[in-house]
């Protein structure tokens, strides 16, 4: 796995943390470009998770939530490719902001990137 040994992975966690999703996105895409098989699709899920809290923190509801649908659907069929990411936890919490946009509320609960330990 590449992106577990990667520091610049690790960076990315902290931009989306500190809810700096444009930046967590281009940091992961930089790791995302030389992995393959599962972690890259697990990578790509991550990074379209970050675009869909991108969009949403400019008003772009709707791409925020379809964005969602399609990152959950990488993450979850890719979860062998997961480089140390708590993916049950970070299942529910998508699926908790999902519901939220559905409901139509502009504020939604972002999720925090943990490592599993």
């Amino acid at each position: 796995m590449i992106a577990s040994n990667d520091e610049r992975f690790r960076h990315g966690i902290v931009h989306f943390n500190r809810e700096e999703f444009y930046d967590a996105h281009e940091v992961w895409e930089d790791v995302w470009r030389e992995s393959s098989g599962p972690e890259k699709k697990f990578l790509q899920g991550l990074i379209q998770v970050a675009v869909a809290f991108h969009h949403h923190s400019t008003g772009n509801f709707v791409g925020a939530r379809s964005l969602l649908g399609r990152a959950r659907r990488n993450i979850e069929a890719n979860q062998q490719g997961s480089p140390g990411i708590a993916v049950p936890d970070l299942l529910e919490s998508l699926s908790r902001c999902q519901t939220a946009l559905a409901d139509g509320l502009k504020e939604v609960p972002f999720p925090e990137l943990g490592l599993r330990r």
